[in-house]
């Protein structure tokens, strides 16, 4: 892929109708962005050049598509400021009027999940900012929303423990620190943008006033909710107003919020991926939930499952549908459909961890759940994959009705998450650095993934098919699944290799919900942490601890 395509400033997903013609298929999907509110007025849109890098059309194509947008009235194009969305607002529903939260009279404890009044205007108004007010104000009234009252209920999110690593073969011991770490979930922090966030640091402290340092809305700043709101329906495809979206202290605070809302209720049961991470599910019942395992194989969750009497009971399901993690399995759109309407029906609530959707390396992005079914899905992001885990920034995009228990928990979890990082993440989208931050990650990560598939494949390599590995899992991501031959070294085999020679792998047995001999042996390779300049040693070493005994 040309380098240009990851660099350019403006991310933008559009899913286009395979069955219509390429230059229809990318009017309509634009247009039906614009219609729904993902592509917001003033948006502005890639060149016609880096949009036709990214979806693979020539840039003929998408200019007569813009041009046509742009005679009916959808888009704008001014010299020198480039293409942007017009102001249809006069055209458009207002759909924040049908999304209001239930009555403050009504209970929204973990039974009630499902969407109550999406389809009747409600009464009086909704702010489209809520969480404005102080927390120490927010009593009986949290972000601007009558809170529904809810059960009590204990809520641990354990914020302070970092993201689950099996343990390693220096835990406990006096063996020094892997010369080589390739365990999953960590990016490469060397990759920051220092520069583009000071330079909106200096921004904001110029401009914002002195109460950005007293205590903030418990639901996030309405300046990164708006950022945000704008920014997930452009490059996810995901249906948010501001006033669904509350920032959370990470990822694990806002697992351990919605856990709690579903184990406070009368279907106190979560569904979760199996494989999946043990620390997140210790999250959930720590929330006060129980815990099912549901199957993943090569076309994503099991969700036809759902609907059997394994699960009943169950209130929630977490899913990875565009990466599952650790597999790599992207879910299967007859699988999405029949979640979605598993949902409708049963009422209760999808979990979507959208732990690296940015990190896309083909040409057929996949957007989030939610756009499918928003009155139903909690959508879950994270800067921690594109910035760093250390900011501890993460946001839900929730169904109306949950926004203001939502809010409620999070203001007795933690007050509020701090508002500097906020304000200076909503620079940074609106000024579209945090764009061009995200396509430089991309070409980074992508070229250490084609690095770590040709080291490992192709005749006489250890990943040979002849050979019996297989690398699945690396459409996406900063990781890949080694999956090992039944005849060939196993996972204690290759882990005790890879110590040996200073190298840390997480094993593909410490996922299981229920580890046992009978399930397929392999190994997560993470391919974010290593530095540049150890970074070949790194595969070599992995090379070595995968060789087959015949190789």
């Amino acid at each position: 892929m040309p380098k240009h395509w990851a660099t350019f400033g403006i991310d933008l997903h559009v899913e286009i109708d395979a069955g219509a013609g390429r230059r229809t298929g990318l009017e309509h999907a634009l247009r039906a962005a614009i219609r729904d509110g993902r592509l917001a007025p003033g948006a502005r849109l890639p060149s016609s050049r880096a949009l036709s890098a990214e979806i693979g059309l020539s840039r003929g194509t998408v200019s007569a598509a813009y041009d046509q947008l742009i005679a009916e009235g959808y888009l704008t194009a001014r010299r020198g400021s480039g293409t942007s969305v017009a102001d249809l607002t006069p055209h458009r529903p207002d759909t924040r009027r049908t999304l209001a939260p239930p009555h403050p009279d009504t209970p929204a404890t973990g039974h009630d999940l499902a969407p109550r009044h999406l389809d009747t205007p409600a009464a009086g108004h909704a702010s489209r900012h809520p969480d404005t007010r102080a927390a120490g104000h927010a009593g009986t009234h949290a972000a601007g929303h009558d809170l529904a009252p809810l059960r009590p209920y204990t809520l641990t999110t354990a914020r302070d423990v970092p993201p689950h690593r099996p343990a390693t073969p220096t835990s406990g011991t006096n063996v020094p620190p892997p010369r080589y770490d390739m365990r999953p979930g960590v990016p490469d922090v060397t990759m920051f943008p220092a520069a583009a966030w000071l330079r909106s640091t200096r921004r904001v402290l110029t401009t914002a006033p002195a109460a950005v340092h007293g205590y903030g809305p418990p639901g996030g700043t309405a300046e990164l909710r708006e950022a945000l709101a704008g920014y997930l329906g452009r490059t996810r495809g995901v249906l948010a107003d501001p006033g669904q979206i509350v920032v959370t202290t990470g990822y694990v605070q806002a697992l351990g919020l919605l856990a709690g809302l579903v184990g406070a209720g009368d279907r106190p049961v979560v569904a979760m991926e199996d494989p999946g991470l043990a620390f997140h599910r210790e999250i959930v019942r720590r929330a006060g939930a129980r815990v099912a395992p549901l199957p993943v194989d090569a076309r994503g969750a099991r969700t036809d499952l759902l609907g059997t009497a394994a699960y009943e009971g169950t209130g929630a399901v977490v899913v990875t549908p565009a990466h599952q993690f650790p597999t790599g399995a992207t879910l299967h759109p007859e699988r999405r459909h029949a979640l979605a309407d598993w949902a409708r029906g049963s009422g209760a609530l999808i979990i979507e961890d959208d732990y690296d959707g940015e990190f896309r390396y083909d040409r057929q992005p996949v957007g989030a759940l939610q756009g499918m079914a928003a009155g139903h899905v909690a959508y879950v992001g994270t800067a921690s994959k594109t910035l760093g885990p250390g900011l501890r920034l993460a946001w839900i995009v929730l169904p109306p009705h949950l926004v203001g228990p939502v809010v409620e928990a999070k203001m007795y979890a933690d007050l509020h998450t701090e508002t500097l990082a906020q304000l200076v993440l909503a620079d940074m989208i609106a000024s579209h650095a945090y764009d061009r931050h995200v396509r430089a990650c991309r070409l980074h990560y992508r070229r250490r993934r084609d690095l770590l598939i040709a080291r490992l494949t192709g005749p006489g390599r250890a990943g040979d098919p002849a050979g019996g590995l297989s690398v699945r899992g690396v459409a996406a991501g900063l990781h890949a699944l080694i999956g090992l031959p039944e005849i060939g070294p196993d996972e204690a085999t290759v882990l005790r290799r890879a110590q040996a020679h200073g190298l840390a792998l997480d094993p593909l047995g410490d996922y299981w919900h229920h580890p046992g001999a009978d399930q397929p042996q392999g190994v997560i390779v993470g391919y974010g942490t290593p530095s540049d300049h150890t970074y070949p040693a790194a595969l070599d070493t992995l090379a070595t601890a995968l060789r087959l005994p015949h190789l």
